[in-house]
């Protein structure tokens, strides 16, 4: 049985995020890592309200926390997470 098109894109696309998925767990997950992972929680509150009565101020902190949170997803979620996430798409039913 050959795949579809749709098949074969989904799959490239989820190759390429577990390879940069691994990366980002392999540069994070040391103790080196953790350390700038704690510091950059509090810089790009993380784990906190982005508000401010200033936009511009907002849009800079919901910019700081927007990274936090790629990185976050890139050591958390499987490859089929970061598709439907980044790419849009979900695994179709046929596999």
């Amino acid at each position: 049985m050959t795949s579809s098109p749709f098949s074969q894109v989904y799959e490239t696309l989820r190759r390429f995020l577990v390879r940069r998925s691994t990366a980002y767990r392999v540069t994070f997950g040391t103790r080196g890592g953790q350390l700038v992972l704690k510091d950059l929680a509090k810089f790009c509150r993380a784990h906190e309200t982005t508000f401010h009565a200033d936009p511009r101020v907002h849009a800079v902190l919901e910019g700081r926390r927007e990274v936090f949170l790629r990185i976050a997803n890139h050591m958390n979620l499987t490859g089929d997470e970061l598709a439907a996430l980044y790419g849009g798409v979900k695994k179709d039913a046929d596999g």
